[in-house]
């Protein structure tokens, strides 16, 4: 089994963090000022691709690695158990608390929350405390997908020579659903597209392509050699993104053209900031030892708990403060909201998300042939 990368992990946590300062600038007002600070700070969202790639990256690796290398093909019913016990039980324990708390919601509210299905019920409201949620029917919708995807990419690859690109070829299609997906929301006024997988298919292709390269080419000596550069390339597109050229930063529809931009921009920065970690990993150059140090590291492992408690902090803390609607003290509510936040996920991560990852390593564990021996107990090392 693959080991963690401390690196991944660390651009996972500049991803949750990300997201936690752009609510904080959405809900003080900081994010709707004039100046190009507040144009960088609303277009954080950039955080919501990066997840969306990392996950096409680590979660479809093993099935391009069985096309290329002939392993042995992940098992759908486990890898689906596993994702199950990765997401739900800590989702259940936010959004159960949040729902309790401040939504008005009959039984059927509450199983459509619960379920991950809301994003398909668009005239419902969203409660509070729970805004950030409409990325995790997306993720899930890519996660039950996934081995059929992997399945089609498999039969497709082997069909013929140079199984490497005939991957390639074939997650290629996947951008272009997107970019249909696009089209198709602006041009018929149909915003709800956007919160369906179709439309986000690009970042997770992106991080599939990178799967199929990182097992085909391993260690790029190309990518490595101009990380540095890569890596001021995102920083420049995101200045880009940061422009009324990719659409407007209030709740106001872009148009088809802007959304066009967005997606663009969005899937390039997020492949150049992840290419130079996951092509070139190369743990002791400057760059893995900077995003990939312990403390970033750490909050890239509770960064899911992070993503899921820090709207519900803010929320509570501006009720508690009496503030107002974009008015609130950026300073306080920054220091607050992070430190109870990080103090919720590493609870939650130790005390759910943990227990649950074991759980689901002993029940997908494969069970010893009938009649073999158990293992002989090994005595500690002195």
């Amino acid at each position: 089994m693959r080991s963690r990368d401390a690196a991944l992990d660390g651009i996972r946590a500049i991803a949750a963090l990300g997201v936690w300062l752009l609510h904080v600038g959405s809900n003080t007002g900081v994010m709707y000022r004039e100046g190009m600070y507040a144009w960088m700070m609303s277009r954080l969202g950039i955080a919501v691709p990066i997840f969306f790639l990392l996950s096409g990256l680590l979660l479809y690796r093993p099935w391009a690695r069985a096309v290329i290398e002939d392993t042995p093909r992940p098992r759908p019913a486990r890898y689906l158990w596993r994702r199950l016990l990765r997401v739900m039980p800590v989702y259940w324990l936010v959004t159960g608390l949040a729902l309790w708390a401040w939504s008005s919601f009959d039984w059927t509210g509450w199983v459509k929350w619960l379920l991950l299905v809301q994003n398909y019920f668009p005239g419902d409201p969203t409660p509070d405390g729970l805004y950030q949620m409409w990325t995790l029917p997306i993720e899930m919708s890519f996660y039950v997908l996934l081995p059929l995807m992997a399945w089609a990419l498999h039969k497709w690859a082997r069909a013929g020579a140079n199984r490497p690109v005939r991957l390639l070829a074939g997650i290629a299609v996947l951008p272009a659903i997107s970019v249909a997906a696009v089209v198709v929301a602006r041009t018929f006024e149909q915003p709800q597209i956007a919160l369906w997988l179709p439309y986000h298919l690009v970042f997770f292709a992106c991080g599939m392509a990178m799967a199929v390269l990182s097992v085909w080419i391993g260690h790029s000596r190309v990518i490595d050699s101009l990380a540095p550069q890569l890596l001021v390339l995102a920083l420049l597109l995101y200045a880009v993104l940061s422009t009324g050229l990719a659409g407007p930063r209030s709740l106001t529809l872009p148009t088809l053209s802007q959304s066009l931009w967005r997606v663009s921009l969005e899937a390039a920065v997020a492949v150049l900031l992840v290419a130079p970690f996951a092509l070139a990993s190369r743990p002791d150059s400057l760059r893995h030892r900077v995003i990939g140090n312990p403390v970033a590291a750490y909050l890239g492992r509770v960064s899911y708990s992070f993503f899921l408690w820090h709207a519900p902090v803010i929320t509570l803390q501006l009720k508690l403060t009496g503030a107002q609607p974009f008015s609130a003290d950026f300073p306080s509510v920054a220091v607050v909201s992070f430190v109870v936040t990080t103090l919720l996920s590493v609870g939650s991560y130790h005390l759910v998300e943990s227990p649950a990852l074991r759980l689901s390593a002993r029940r997908s564990a494969p069970a010893r042939p009938p009649g073999a021996p158990a293992p002989a107990p090994v005595a500690p090392a002195p």
